[in-house]
């Protein structure tokens, strides 16, 4: 755990340069804004140890599969976001001195991501080998008011000496993944072009073909003053520059304003991506770093009206918050029903940048609450629009009927990932898809989505559940034999309980939104089912399998179990592990792993999140009890359900706990691993552990419901939410919760089992002391 990042409410500081903590700081102070983001690489050379990272939403690559040994269905590719051009670059001399800060001597060196706004800063002192010592600051930022356009400020004052400043901004189109399996490249050159302060630089990804073109436009500035000097056009293999020299005097400021775009065949057709880049550097350019960085400004004060979540008394929590809000809505924006959203989402390139469960299980529901309802609606339609390849996927392992097996990772709806136990036996990341229809209809009360695209894909994935069951002679129920739940630590088991119950849940959900449909669209449910080939017949065998399903407990100690055969296990708990052998992970072979009783993260306990109606608390608490002892929280996705499970037992001190540790997951580099890329799926947990853990919201029957308690460290907490066309504000402090209601709709809130009439424009306040 490192523990470097200095507190602040609004800003995340790095102060004094480290370079062994570089790469976990260039994660952290990341940029993006939902259609490209960056790293925070320096903007000068450096040749210390580095990520590269520059990412277009959209744009990967099928990067052929590279296993020991093949097996049928087997994914042919891996797909990745491609490291794309480097726009950010401006190599700066002094005097032919190349500044880099893994040979100079860096002093006063500060970091600053403002969440506020929006933008990075970073300022520094560098001494050069020569003697020569200059000062240097630099603004940068991802326009989220305009999502093709990126700035910079960069600005450099020589402190003791007079000579030559050599600047030279570049696009750099000749670079690689990191994780490329066989270190290839995956650009090829389209065309380039420099003319006078503009440059351009259009490449083509191999095999995907598609294309994307960089342009930037710079202007330099003397103590402010705008100078007119003849660049020289400097070109490489996949790479374009301008070098711009001036003379300069001690103390004199020299600031370079870099302007860049960077817009792809996803949207422009490729012959006249040339020209549009044009066109839009040409509008940032007239408009002006200045407007641009205000308009970003007024951009993310909108945004923060709208999800941001305040904590009194605790500048600890408060920052984590809202780095966690912040870097969600950089990565996402909910415009493009063709992008999801990556576990790294700009910041790395672990995962590829792919999409998984996570999306469904932990996204949703922040989207759903803190943005306009298309945004959530549109993550639901880009599993639709891939419900053929889900299709397929299912029929490459011998599924039929129309059974849809969603990929466990994909870009286009192909399953792409190439470990045996997860591609084959991880299947539960089909009921998260449809555990999201239900959610989002749940919260938005839009049932039209049913007969729109929703029962389509339940169907699919009912289908699916239907085949994957078989029944047991033995035990005289159905069974699931050979998958593996959420927690990876265990592999192709038997009877894993949450497989089993999210099976039998999409089964009955199917059948209940087949109902609805009927109901509301008698046409197009006649239609839809025509369409699918349905057979009536199906709704039978789904019952049947329904009341029939096998579910591993014991009964003795009350609880549900992983698996069959957990209990066989030793059952140590983690609190008896030596810290020098955590996380087990990096320590323990994977064969010792698989043997433990220890937990990545608890399924038993996903799956009371997910379905706590049908649970009493007692239930809920003796599972609780049993699995978290034994679970090492080493998936960044478990700590935020442990902390809701925790609330919702009222055991305010765990509860706190485990929303510390997924709120500060990246910023204190708990895992070891943030230099791979922030954990941005698991950010949306964070948000979950506040709004549903310590404020208790659910919606019922169509209704807000809270629980609220405070934890002992604040003085109070508050966030909006949208629901159902009003705006939401809640606060909560030591002696009850007030909700203002921000629009004209009349609203039923239920707070602690007490309903309450709350009036459009209204305020109702409740004290601790009238809850019971």
């Amino acid at each position: 755990m490192k523990n470097y990042i200095k507190a602040d409410e609004w800003n995340i500081i790095e102060e004094g340069f480290d370079p062994h903590l570089n790469k976990i700081s260039e994660s952290i102070f990341s940029l993006g804004n939902g259609r490209m983001g960056q790293r925070a690489n320096f903007e000068e050379t450096y040749t210390g140890e580095t990520l590269l990272g520059n990412y277009v939403a959209g744009v990967y690559y099928p990067d052929k599969t590279r296993v020991g040994w093949w097996k049928n269905g087997y994914p042919e590719y891996f797909a990745k976001v491609l490291n794309a051009a480097n726009w950010v670059g401006i190599e700066v001399k002094l005097d032919n001195e190349v500044l880099d800060l893994a040979t100079a001597e860096v002093s006063d060196f500060k970091r600053v991501l403002n969440m506020h706004a929006g933008i990075l800063e970073r300022t520094f002192t560098a001494t050069l080998k020569s003697g020569k010592t200059v000062k240097v600051k630099s603004t940068r930022f991802c326009s989220i008011a305009d999502d093709e356009v990126g700035a910079i400020q960069y600005s450099i004052t020589p402190l003791n000496f007079d000579g030559k400043l050599t600047l030279m901004p570049f696009i750099d189109g000749d670079v690689k993944n990191q994780d490329s399996n066989y270190d290839e490249k995956f650009w090829d050159h389209v065309t380039d072009e420099i003319t006078g302060n503009e440059a351009y630089l259009e490449l083509r990804t191999k095999k995907t073909e598609f294309e994307v073109c960089t342009g930037s436009h710079i202007e330099i500035y003397k103590n402010d003053e705008k100078l007119n000097i003849n660049a020289e056009a400097t070109r490489k293999d996949k790479f374009v520059g301008q070098i711009f020299s001036v003379e300069v005097k001690a103390n004199e400021e020299i600031t370079l304003v870099k302007i860049a775009a960077n817009l792809s065949s996803e949207n422009y057709k490729k012959e006249n991506l040339l020209k549009e880049t044009k066109s839009v550097i040409a509008k940032a350019s007239a408009k002006g770093f200045d407007t641009l960085l205000t308009e970003q400004t007024e951009a993310w004060a909108t945004k923060w009206e709208e999800s941001d979540i305040i904590i009194e008394g605790d500048v600890s929590a408060q920052q984590a918050i809202r780095f966690n809000i912040f870097q969600l809505f950089q990565t996402y924006t909910g415009k493009d029903d063709r992008l999801n959203i990556g576990p790294k989402g700009f910041t790395g390139e672990k995962y590829g940048g792919s999409t998984y469960w996570d999306t469904e299980a932990y996204c949703v529901p922040f989207y759903l609450a803190t943005a306009p309802q298309e945004v959530s609606k549109n993550l639901l339609v880009y599993r639709h629009k891939q419900l053929g390849k889900a299709i397929e996927n299912a029929e490459k392992l011998g599924f039929k009927n129309g059974a849809a097996l969603y990929p466990m990772v994909t870009m286009n709806g192909e399953e792409c990932h190439n470990e045996w136990e997860i591609t084959f036996e991880e299947i539960h990341r089909n009921g998260a898809i449809a555990f999201a229809i239900f959610n989002y209809i749940r919260y938005t009360g839009d049932e039209a989505y049913l007969s729109d695209f929703g029962l389509e894909v339940l169907i699919g994935i009912a289908r699916f559940w239907k085949q994957r069951v078989n029944w047991s002679d033995d035990k005289q129920k159905y069974v699931m034999l050979g998958v593996t739940g959420p927690n990876e630590y265990e592999n192709n088991v038997n009877n894993n309980w949450y497989t089993n119950i999210l099976a039998i849940w999409c089964m009955k959900y199917a059948t209940e939104a087949s109902e609805i449909v009927k109901s509301q669209q008698p046409e197009k449910y006649k239609s839809l089912l025509a369409s699918v080939n349905f057979d009536q017949q199906e709704f039978a065998d789904w019952a049947h399998i329904i009341e029939n399903m096998y579910y591993p407990e014991d009964a003795e100690k009350g609880i549900f179990l992983q698996q069959d055969g957990y209990l066989d296990k030793e059952q140590t708990l983690v609190k008896d592990l030596p810290a020098s052998e955590r996380p087990i992970n990096q320590k323990w072979s994977w064969d010792r792993i698989l043997r433990s009783c220890f937990i990545k993260q608890a399924d038993v306990l996903q799956g009371l999140y997910f379905f706590e109606e049908d649970y009493d608390l007692d239930t809920l608490r003796r599972n609780f009890d049993f699995y978290e002892p034994r679970t090492v929280h080493e998936s960044s996705l478990s700590p935020c359900v442990h902390s809701i499970l925790a609330a919702k037992l009222n055991d305010e001190a765990r509860a706190y706990e485990f929303y510390l540790r997924t709120a500060r997951l990246d910023l204190d580099d708990y895992n070891n691993d943030t230099e791979d890329g922030l954990h941005i799926t698991s950010m949306a947990g964070t948000w979950m552990s506040v709004v549903e853990g310590f404020a208790g919201m659910r919606v019922r029957d169509g209704k807000l419901q809270f629980n609220p308690f405070l934890p002992e460290k604040w003085k109070s907490f508050s966030f909006t939410i949208g629901f159902r066309g009003a705006t939401l504000k809640i606060r909560i402090t030591e002696n009850g919760i007030s909700i203002q209601n921000r629009a004209d709709l009349d609203l039923e809130i239920g707070i602690r089992n007490q309903q309450y009439k709350l009036a459009g424009n209204a305020e109702i306040e409740v004290d601790n002391a009238a809850l019971v």
